[in-house]
């Protein structure tokens, strides 16, 4: 038995009876893939160009004093990765030639120990050329023709060290302040990647079966979801729920309930868990007032049952406030909203949907050699958006090949 196995078999023999009970076959560890955002996919970074001056150091605070006049503190704070002031032997290789060669005064201040020192002034759309220029020139020592060039720079924090090195050889001396301005930082990733890895694998088998009982018994596509909560080390089943699209639904001409996709199933049951702990302490019955339910969030499978008798471990939360939820598919964009708003902590799929997902980043079917050219339009990495309210991190998982592959038509909205 390999080291594997025997971490798989120790996760297991650590949870719940009833998900012992649940598990009945072999599960394998597989592989986490963290998920791109669309910030990381498709600006590396983006470059706007700002105004920099130069001064006799001895003039340094006079002149950022000044500066400050004509262009706010907040709008220098939004460029923390830059250094506001360099030396003449800290500019990259290109602006010191540059500059050098301008004039022999230039000449003479790039050579030896030079007691100059250049300053960003701020953004170049924010500023008047003319009114930098008249007000520099009331500066003791800038006298005479101000210096005021235009420079290219990163308008986003480096992600690395290495980034941060790179653009000070490039662009101008930068920053990196151990913060990802384009997604997860990868310290968080990490630790939160080890922190499920050892059950990863029980989770998605648990979704995975859920989703082959409920397509063979007709009700939905072979389509599961699973929803935990792991507190302190201790994980708790909260919900199993697979796809019932086609309940109490014609099949003919019809893509189905969509409010029964298992992504919202598996929320709403969650829901209707938190109601029945509420109405217990109000002592409070509620009727169904309508002859057909749309979310159909009521347990139907014999496991979804089971797992809904259990109460939720935490009656008091908020929805599925730092919950973690196992897919076997890439939800769609009105699953993965539900997602976002149920606030989940974070999100495991299996099978990617390159036409419909809505969690991806990666533009929509271009360039997939399954869809022969079909075009699902841009990603939307909707687990991680600035515009956003809520983000989460999320994970593709890859089977090791314990569980068969659950195919479905790749214009199916998971």
């Amino acid at each position: 038995m390999g080291e594997d196995d025997r971490t798989i078999k120790r996760s297991l023999a650590a949870q719940d009876p009833i998900v012992q009970q649940l598990v009945q076959d072999d599960v394998e560890h597989g592989v986490l893939i963290p998920l791109k955002t669309t910030l990381e996919l498709r600006d590396d970074y983006q470059t706007g160009h700002v105004l920099i001056t130069r001064t006799p150091t001895k003039a340094a605070n006079p002149a950022i004093l000044l500066l400050r006049s004509l262009l706010p503190d907040e709008i220098i704070k939004g460029l923390p990765h830059l250094r506001r002031c360099a030396k003449p032997s800290d500019l990259p290789a290109h602006l010191k030639a540059q500059f050098m060669n301008e004039s022999p005064q230039s000449r003479q201040i790039h050579t030896g120990k030079s007691n100059w020192i250049y300053i960003i002034v701020g953004p170049e759309n924010m500023l008047n050329r003319d009114e930098v220029i008249q007000a520099l020139s009331s500066v003791e020592g800038m006298e005479g023709e101000v210096f005021l060039r235009r420079i290219p720079v990163p308008m986003v924090s480096p992600t690395s060290q290495v980034q941060a090195a790179m653009w000070s050889q490039h662009f101008w001396p930068s920053l990196y302040r151990k913060n990802n301005p384009l997604g997860p930082h990868p310290s968080m990733i990490a630790r939160q990647t080890e922190e499920i890895a050892d059950d990863a694998a029980i989770w998605m088998a648990l979704a995975h079966k859920v989703a082959k009982e409920s397509h063979d018994s007709g009700y939905g596509e072979p389509m599961g979801a699973c929803i935990i909560q792991r507190n302190e080390g201790k994980t708790t089943l909260v919900a199993l729920a697979g796809d019932s699209r086609w309940c109490q639904q014609g099949k003919v001409g019809c893509s189905g309930n969509p409010m029964a996709h298992s992504a919202m199933r598996a929320i709403s049951i969650v829901a209707q868990k938190l109601v029945r702990a509420e109405n217990r302490k109000t002592e409070t019955k509620t009727t169904p007032i309508l002859e057909f339910e749309a979310f159909q969030d009521k347990p139907i499978l014999d496991d979804e049952k089971a797992v809904f008798e259990l109460e939720h471990p935490n009656p008091d939360g908020y929805l599925c406030h730092g919950l973690e939820m196992y897919l076997t598919h890439e939800p769609c964009v009105m699953c993965s909203m539900a997602i976002l708003h149920s606030r989940m902590g974070k999100v495991v799929f299996r099978h990617r949907m390159p036409l419909t997902g809505g969690l991806c980043a990666e533009d929509r079917g271009r360039g997939h050699p399954a869809l022969k050219g079909a075009d699902g339009g841009r990603g939307l990495g909707l687990f991680w958006r600035r515009e956003l309210n809520w983000s989460m991190v999320a994970w593709e998982w890859e089977s090791s090949g314990c569980l068969k592959p659950l195919r479905v038509d790749s214009a199916t909205h998971a």
